[in-house]
Order: structure tokens, then C-alpha cells, then sequence
């Protein structure tokens, strides 16, 4: 692995991102603020993070020559998602540094390994077992109880990849379903609410947190963040404390999302991302650095913002044919919008996402 340097990069220097998603331009367009140009690497055609990027390649993930010059042309290299296949990280990494570092992307891609890792720490999570089998699945079930729900450990976002399990005998045919892919049984959490807290750590090891927001999910994608989340002083203050020591764990440089259980027994780890978050796109207006300056900055050593909020902002996303919403959106005074430059309508597929001010400080 190619040693990190810890001087800063100057402005015109060029920062690589793997994945061309609506992650990946928005944190194009904060690089090119401060000065640095982007090269894009995405196996899909005409990515949203294209359309504002200065350069993209479009190649697998299994193809090294491409891989190769893409190293070449850029000089750190970061991501938007964490699915990122090993092989292709095996030969990026000798070429440049990655940041953020690699067990973050090991940990994250496999449920299980984080649960295991978030435990280690002392940190509390859903109560969870591995599942390789029925007879595995069906002694867990004992254990855990129902409802409680299967997750592949690898792969899955916004729902996709979950079976819900209300009785045990539904276990076979959760078991047919996963079709020998490896899971994880995660019991089911009584909380109030959801929060999530974005985070940063440069190279240097200085941390900075964003307040948390507060979650609403709909058909397992988010649908809103607000902010200020429902948190009382010391539950807040736990919050940025418990994400702080997870990037400390990791040794971390870049943003980072930590998704937590509201319960009347503390706060409960359900995920984290190694990478800028949807929940974190109220930073946009609420913050004089939001998320993805904030990630750039860690990415290419320039000290922290401070990222504090002085308004109180709700981000809702604009799913599918929520795009018919926009022209009303646009005519008001307090709502930003954020289009991400997809022209295919689908339902389930986030186009967007809308930032109200409901007060300034």
C-alpha cells in the first residue's frame, strides 16, 4: 500500500472518485470550489457526476489497464459508495492513497464484520447471528426471537436485500429467497426515532461533527432529515462522541455516516457509511461547510471546517415521480433544490433532493 503523505494537495491537483452517482457529483462540485479538478471512474454510461466532473472513465471495475490510468491521472483517491470490488482496490492502492483507507470499505461491506467490529468498540447494536443455513437461521430465530429481519451481509441499500421475519416458520422461506447467499438475522430494535450523525477526521486526526438530523424512512429509503433531531443535551453530546470514537478506531480521513437508534436504554448503532450520506445533505444550507467540502478537505489534507449549523433545515429527497414537484419547489423562497441530472423517471429511484430553511439563527 502506497504510503498517505500528510501535506496538503494545492488548488489544480486532481482527486479520483470511484462511483458516478448523485455522491459523486455533488462532491465534484465542491472540489471545484476549492480549486481541484475530478476524474470520475464508473462502469455506467453518462453518470450524473459526468455532467459536472472534469473527466470520466468509463470502465469495470475488473478492467486494470483502465484502473491503471485512472491512477495516473489523479492524485488521491476517494468514493462514493462502498461496494468497491477488493480486486480492483488491490491495484489502486499501490498507485495512490485511497481515503478514506481501506478496513473502513472492509468493515462496512460486510454486515456482519461491522456488527462484530461496532461491538468491539463497546457500542451497542441489534442483537444479530450469522446465518449460513436453515438450521442456523432457525437456532437464531430461538435466540433473537421475531419479528426480526435477514440481511445479505454484503451489497443492499435502501431496503433492497432485507426479508422481514414475523414467525419462525417462515424461516425456509426466507432461506430459498437467499438462495445460498450469506446473511445476517438482526433482531428488531423498539426506538423512537432515528438520528444519524455525519462525521469527519483529517489526516492530521482532528474530528468535527454535523448535528445530527433526525430520519424518516419510507418504504426502507429516506424520505426526510431534519435538524435539530428530538435529542436531549447528553444524548446528543453521546451521539458525537460514539461517532467520533468509531473514526478513531478506523483511523479514518474523510466523512463518515453513523445511523442510531433512539431507545430509552441509550443510544444503538444500526449502520455505518464510509462515505458522504444522504442524511447529510441538510449541511447544504444549514452549514457554512457542509458535507462534501468537508470530505474534500479531509481527502486532501486541508484542515477541517468547523461545520457548525446556524439554521434549521428539513432535506426531503425527491423519489421518482416526485420530479413533477419541482416547478412548485422552485417557486419557493425557502426550498433549494438539488437535481442530480437524471433523465430516466423511476419509481424507488432518487432524482433529487430539496433543502427548507424553517428558521436561521
Amino acid at each position: 500500500m502506497i504510503d498517505v503523505p500528510l501535506h496538503p494537495l494545492e488548488p489544480g491537483a486532481t482527486i479520483g472518485i470511484l462511483g458516478g452517482g448523485q455522491l459523486g457529483r455533488m462532491l465534484s462540485v465542491a472540489a471545484a470550489r476549492l480549486g481541484f479538478r475530478c476524474h470520475i471512474f464508473e462502469p455506467g454510461a453518462n453518470p450524473p457526476a459526468g455532467h459536472v466532473a472534469e473527466q470520466v472513465t468509463t470502465a469495470n471495475y475488473d478492467d486494470d489497464e483502465a484502473l491503471r490510468r485512472f491512477a495516473s491521472d489523479v492524485d488521491v483517491i476517494t468514493f462514493e459508495f462502498e461496494n468497491i470490488p477488493t480486486a480492483a482496490l488491490d491495484i489502486l492502492q499501490d498507485l495512490r492513497p485511497i481515503r478514506p483507507g481501506r478496513e473502513a470499505l472492509r468493515i462496512s461491506q460486510d454486515r456482519l464484520v461491522e456488527k462484530s467490529f461496532l461491538q468491539g468498540l463497546g457500542l451497542k447494536t441489534a442483537p444479530f447471528a450469522d446465518i449460513t443455513d436453515l438450521a442456523s437461521l432457525t437456532g437464531a430465530l430461538d435466540q433473537i426471537g421475531t419479528p426480526a429481519i435477514v440481511k445479505t451481509r454484503r451489497m443492499g441499500y435502501d431496503g433492497k436485500g432485507q426479508i422481514r421475519i414475523d414467525h419462525a416458520d417462515e424461516a425456509a422461506k426466507a432461506i430459498d429467497e437467499l438462495a445460498g447467499t450469506p446473511a445476517i438475522l438482526e433482531g428488531f430494535i423498539q426506538f423512537s426515532h432515528e438520528v444519524s450523525v455525519i462525521a469527519a477526521r483529517s489526516a492530521s486526526g482532528d474530528v468535527a461533527c454535523f448535528d445530527p438530523g433526525e430520519n424518516v424512512h419510507r418504504n426502507g429509503i429516506l424520505h426526510t432529515t431534519t435538524v435539530p433531531a428530538r435529542l436531549g443535551p447528553a444524548q446528543r453530546t453521546d451521539a458525537i462522541l460514539l461517532a467520533a470514537n468509531i473514526l478513531n478506531a478506523l483511523d479514518y480521513v474523510g466523512v463518515l455516516g453513523v445511523e442510531l437508534f433512539v431507545t430509552p436504554n441509550g443510544l444503538i448503532v444500526n449502520e455505518i457509511a464510509p462515505r458522504v450520506h444522504n442524511s447529510g445533505h441538510w449541511t447544504q444550507q444549514g452549514c457554512v461547510v457542509d458535507q462534501f467540502e468537508q470530505h474534500i478537505r479531509a481527502v486532501a489534507g486541508w484542515p477541517l471546517g468547523d461545520g457548525q449549523r446556524y439554521a434549521d433545515v428539513v432535506m426531503e429527497n425527491l423519489i421518482g415521480d416526485d420530479v413533477e414537484r419541482i416547478p412548485d419547489l422552485a417557486k419557493d423562497t425557502s426550498t433549494a433544490l438539488h437535481l442530480y441530472g437524471k433523465t430516466d423517471t423511476k419509481p424507488g429511484r432518487k432524482m433529487g433532493h430539496f433543502n427548507r430553511v424553517t428558521r436561521r439563527s
